[in-house]
C-alpha cells in the first residue's frame, strides 16, 4: 500500500518535481556559510591553515594589534601582510557578504557623472483689459506675449491671444457687475505652450469696474523646455561635458551666462563631496530650478555589480538575508509543526481512545484554550523574557496543536471498534500499546495529509510576525522583517520583490507537494459524476 501510494505521488509530476526542489532549496540554505558569508572559508597566513567559518579567530591573530575582537577579513585581505605576500592567502565564499555585515560604502561602485536638471517654474503674469479688451497693464506677461510689458500698454489683447468664448462671456458679465464664479480655460500660447488663462469669483459691487484682471499660467514644466521631454546636461570630473541622448529641444545650457555657467560648474565640483542646494535660474524669460544629480550610495541601495539583490536599509546584502531568511523559516516551520502535531496527535489520541468523561472534559479545555488571543500572548510573553526564536516556537505551538488534534480524536473514535483492537484488548495488550502500535498507524493519514500544508502555513505566519514586528530579535535574517523595510522604503523595489518572491516560491512547492500527498492517500483516485 506505501509502494502505491508512492507511485501515486510521483504520477503528479508537479508534486514531486517540488518536493526535491523544495529539499534542494532547504539543503542549500543550511550550508548558507559556505555559499555567502562575509568571513572566508579558508585561511593561510604565516605557514599556518584558519578555518573562520567552524571558528572564531580574534583580530590580533592576523594584525598583532592587541585587540581581541571580530576580525574584518576584508580589510585585513588589503593589507600588506596578504596583498604583497603570496604565501598568505584567503579563500571567500562564492557571495563573500554575509547576513549581518554592513557593506563598506567606498566598496560599491556608482557613476561618477553629475548631471544638471533644469525643471522650469511655475509662470505667472496679469493683464488689466478695459471693456473693448484693450491692454490697460501687463505684470510679467513677456514669457506669454514675447513683447515687453510697457510696449504692450493701449493695444488689443486679441493681437496676443484669442480668449475663449466663455472666458469673453465672464468678462462681459463682470463688466455689467453681475455676480460670475471663477474660471479657468487652456489656451495656447507662444510656440504652442500650454497657458491657463482664468478669472476670479466676482461679487457685485454697486457700480461697473473700470477694467478686469485676466491670469495667465504656465504650469510648472519639469521637462524645461516645454515638450515634455527633460533637458539634462551631464558632466564627468573633469568638468567635460558629456553627450546628451536626442530630442531634448533647445540647448539652455548654452543660453545660460558665461559667468553663471562657471559658477554652476564649481557647484557640479562640490557635489562630488556632498549634497549641493538648488539653483534657480533666469534662462530667457523663464525662471529654472537646477538640480544637480548624482548617484550616492544610501541604504537602501538597488542592485549592483556584487549585490545581485540589492541592499537593505541597514546595508546588508539582500541575497544573504534572503537566502538564511529560507533557512530561519523552514527550519522554524518544520520545529512548529512537529511540536504541534506530537502535542495534537497525544490530545486527540487519548480523547478518542479513552472517550466518556476524558473526552468531554479535554474539548471543554481546548475550546477555553482556542479562545485565548494569542498575538497578546504574544506580546506580552515577548516584553516578559524578550523576542527570540525558541519563545517564539513554544508560543504558537501552543495553540497549533488544537486543529490537528480534532482529526487525530476522529480517527481514534472510528479505529478503536475496529476488530483488531478488540482483538489486543482480548490479548491484554496494555492501552499506550494498543494506542501507539496497533491504532496509531492507522490513524496517521490526517496528519501526514495536513503536514505539507501546516508547515507552508507556518512559514506564512512567521513571516507575518515579524512584518508585524512580533516575530524573531533583530538582526535575524527573515522575509517578513525585510517586507517590513519595503514598507517603510516603498520606492525601494528590490525589497518588495525578492522577499515576496522567495515566499511565493517557497508556498507554492508546498502546497504543490500537500497536493501530491493527498492525492496519493485518496481512495478514490479517479471520481466521476453520473
Amino acid at each position: 500500500m506505501t509502494r502505491k501510494r508512492f507511485s501515486r505521488f510521483k504520477a503528479l509530476r508537479r508534486a514531486y518535481v517540488s518536493f526535491w526542489v523544495l529539499i534542494i532549496l532547504y539543503g542549500l540554505s543550511l550550508g548558507a556559510e559556505l555559499i555567502c558569508n562575509s568571513s572566508p572559508l579558508y585561511v593561510r597566513f604565516q605557514g599556518r591553515s584558519y578555518f573562520p567559518v567552524f571558528r572564531f579567530y580574534p583580530e590580533d591573530e592576523f594584525t598583532s594589534s592587541g585587540r581581541r575582537t571580530r576580525p574584518d577579513y576584508h580589510q585585513i585581505n588589503k593589507t600588506a601582510l596578504f596583498a604583497e605576500n603570496r604565501d598568505n592567502y584567503m579563500v571567500f565564499p562564492p557571495f563573500p557578504h554575509g547576513p549581518y555585515k554592513s557593506i563598506d560604502p567606498d566598496s560599491i561602485e556608482v557613476s561618477e557623472v553629475v548631471t544638471l536638471a533644469f525643471g522650469a517654474m511655475p509662470q505667472v503674469g496679469t493683464i488689466n483689459i478695459t471693456p473693448d479688451l484693450t491692454i490697460k497693464r501687463a505684470v510679467r506677461m513677456e514669457a506669454f506675449t514675447a513683447t515687453p510689458d510697457k510696449d504692450m500698454r493701449n493695444l488689443k489683447l486679441t493681437e496676443y491671444v484669442e480668449l475663449p468664448g466663455d472666458i469673453q462671456a465672464a468678462v462681459s458679465a463682470r463688466f455689467a457687475d453681475q455676480a460670475s464664479l471663477a474660471i479657468a480655460r487652456e489656451i495656447k500660447g507662444q510656440s504652442s505652450r500650454t497657458v491657463f488663462v482664468s478669472l476670479s469669483t466676482y461679487h457685485p459691487r454697486g457700480r461697473i469696474p473700470k477694467s478686469v484682471r485676466l491670469t495667465f499660467r504656465i504650469p510648472e514644466d519639469r521637462a524645461g523646455n516645454g515638450q515634455g521631454e527633460p533637458f539634462r546636461v551631464s558632466f564627468n570630473r573633469s568638468l567635460e561635458r558629456l553627450p546628451e541622448s536626442s530630442g531634448q529641444g533647445t540647448d539652455l545650457w548654452a543660453a545660460v551666462p558665461e559667468n553663471v555657467q562657471q559658477e554652476m560648474l564649481q557647484q557640479v565640483k562640490s557635489r562630488y563631496f556632498g549634497p549641493v542646494d538648488n539653483l534657480r535660474l533666469a534662462v530667457g524669460a523663464r525662471d529654472y530650478m537646477v538640480e544637480f544629480l548624482k548617484q550616492d550610495v544610501r541604504f537602501p541601495f538597488p542592485p549592483v555589480k556584487g549585490h545581485l539583490l540589492g541592499i537593505d536599509r541597514a546595508g546588508r546584502d539582500v541575497m544573504a538575508r534572503v537566502l538564511y531568511g529560507m533557512r530561519t523559516s523552514m527550519t522554524f516551520g518544520l520545529l512548529l509543526v512537529v511540536g504541534s502535531m506530537g502535542l495534537g496527535i497525544a490530545a486527540g489520541a487519548i480523547q478518542g481512545y479513552y472517550g466518556g468523561l476524558i473526552d468531554i472534559t479535554g474539548q471543554r479545555f481546548i475550546e477555553i484554550w482556542s479562545a485565548l488571543p494569542f498575538l497578546y500572548i504574544m506580546i506580552l510573553m515577548g516584553s516578559i523574557y524578550g523576542r527570540s526564536f525558541m519563545l517564539l516556537i513554544f508560543c504558537y505551538g501552543l495553540f497549533n496543536w488544537i486543529g490537528i488534534s480534532y482529526y487525530i480524536r476522529a480517527e481514534f473514535f472510528r479505529l478503536r471498534s475496529q476488530p483488531f483492537v478488540e482483538a489486543a484488548r482480548c490479548m491484554g495488550v496494555p492501552p499506550l500499546k494498543i494506542i501507539f502500535k496497533h491504532i496509531l498507524p492507522n490513524g496517521m493519514i490526517p496528519v501526514i495529509t495536513f503536514f505539507p500544508f501546516s508547515l507552508v502555513g507556518a512559514i506564512g505566519s512567521l513571516a507575518a510576525l515579524d512584518y508585524l514586528g512580533f516575530g524573531l530579535p533583530p538582526p535575524t535574517p527573515s522575509w517578513g522583517e525585510l517586507l517590513f523595510q519595503a514598507q517603510q522604503y516603498r520606492w525601494a523595489w528590490w525589497l518588495i520583490l525578492y522577499p515576496s518572491l522567495a515566499l511565493f516560491l517557497v508556498m507554492l512547492l508546498g502546497v504543490f507537494v500537500g497536493e501530491g500527498v493527498r492525492n496519493a492517500y485518496d481512495p478514490k483516485q479517479y471520481t466521476r459524476l453520473e
